[in-house]
C-alpha cells in the first residue's frame, strides 16, 4: 500500500475532502428547511428527488465497499497496482450515507406537504425500476467469480448516470414555468463548491502520488465532480440571469395627511352651530 510522500499534501487531501464533505452536506439544508417553512413542495422535482435517492444509495454502496473491504482493495491493487492508494476517503463514505439520509427526509416532507398536482412521472419510476433490476442481474454475474471490484464500478456507473438524470427534471421545470421559485438556489451553490474542492482533492492526491491512477481508478468521482459544477453552473444561470424570482414589491406607506387651520375650521363653525342653545 502507498504512502504518502508529503504531509503538507496530505494535510490539503483531507481538508479539502471535509471542505467537499461540509458543502455537499449542508447544501441539502435549504431546500429541506424551505419546504418547512413553506408547508408545501411546490416547484420542487419531484423527479429529482426520487432519482436522487437511487443516486445516491448507489455511491455509498460503492464508497463504502471500497474503503472498508479488504477483499475489494486486494482487486482493486491487483488492476492498478500494490503501490496506489486507494481513491476512496472518508470523508467520501461519509457524505455518501448523509446524503442517502437527507434525501430520504426530502421525499417524507413530499409525502405529507402541499404537491399541489404534481408527481412523480412514470419515466422517473421506470428508471429507477431499470436500475436496480439491472443492479440485480450484476450482482448474480459477479457472484459465481467474486469480481466484487466490477460490481462496485457498475454502482459507480450508475450513480454517474443518475447524477445525469437526476438534475434535468428540475433543470427542464425552471424552463417550462420561466421560473426557479419553489428549489432552494443554497444548495446548488453549496453544491458547485463540493464539486470544485472534490475535484481538488483528487488532483492533490495524484501531485503527491506522481500518478494519475487516482483519477481513473475512480473515474466516477471525478465525472460527479465535473457533472456536478455543469449544472449548477446552468441552476445559477436560470435564478440569476434567465428566470430571476419575481416578488411583488410592498408599497411605501402614505405620506402623512397634513392638516391646515383653514381645513379646521368648517368643522368648528359646524360643532359650535349644533350646540344647544337655551332659553330663559
Amino acid at each position: 500500500m502507498a504512502s504518502w510522500n508529503s504531509l503538507q499534501l496530505e494535510i490539503t487531501y483531507r481538508v479539502m475532502g471535509w471542505m467537499a464533505f461540509t458543502c455537499w452536506s449542508v447544501g441539502f439544508y435549504p431546500q429541506v428547511i424551505l419546504n418547512f417553512r413553506r408547508k408545501s413542495v411546490v416547484g420542487l422535482s419531484f423527479d429529482f428527488a426520487v432519482l436522487n435517492l437511487t443516486k445516491h444509495s448507489s455511491y455509498l454502496i460503492y464508497n463504502a465497499t471500497l474503503y472498508f473491504s479488504s477483499a475489494v482493495q486486494k482487486q482493486y491493487w491487483e488492476k492498478y497496482g500494490s503501490g496506489q492508494m486507494i481513491p476512496v476517503a472518508v470523508n467520501d463514505v461519509a457524505f455518501s450515507a448523509h446524503a442517502v439520509l437527507m434525501t430520504a427526509i426530502i421525499l417524507f416532507q413530499i409525502a405529507i406537504y402541499d404537491r399541489g398536482t404534481q408527481k412523480v412521472s412514470k419515466i422517473a419510476i421506470g428508471i429507477v425500476v431499470a436500475v436496480w433490476l439491472g443492479a440485480a442481474v450484476c450482482f448474480f454475474v459477479a457472484l459465481p467469480t467474486h469480481s466484487w471490484l466490477w460490481l462496485i464500478n457498475i454502482f459507480n456507473s450508475i450513480q454517474v448516470f443518475m447524477t445525469v438524470v437526476k438534475y434535468t427534471p428540475q433543470a427542464f421545470m425552471n424552463f417550462m414555468r420561466k421560473s426557479t421559485d419553489g428549489f432552494s438556489i443554497g444548495f446548488y451553490l453549496l453544491d458547485f463548491s463540493g464539486g470544485v474542492t472534490n475535484y481538488a482533492q483528487m488532483a492533490v492526491l495524484s501531485i503527491d502520488q506522481d500518478s494519475w491512477v487516482n483519477f481513473y481508478g475512480n473515474m466516477g468521482k471525478v465525472l460527479l465532480s465535473l457533472i456536478s459544477i455543469s449544472f449548477d453552473i446552468l441552476f445559477m444561470c436560470q435564478r440569476f440571469l434567465l428566470y430571476p424570482s419575481k416578488k411583488a414589491p410592498i408599497p411605501p406607506p402614505p405620506p402623512p395627511q397634513i392638516i391646515s387651520k383653514e381645513s379646521l375650521e368648517p368643522l368648528l363653525q359646524s360643532s359650535s352651530s349644533a350646540s344647544p342653545t337655551h332659553t330663559v
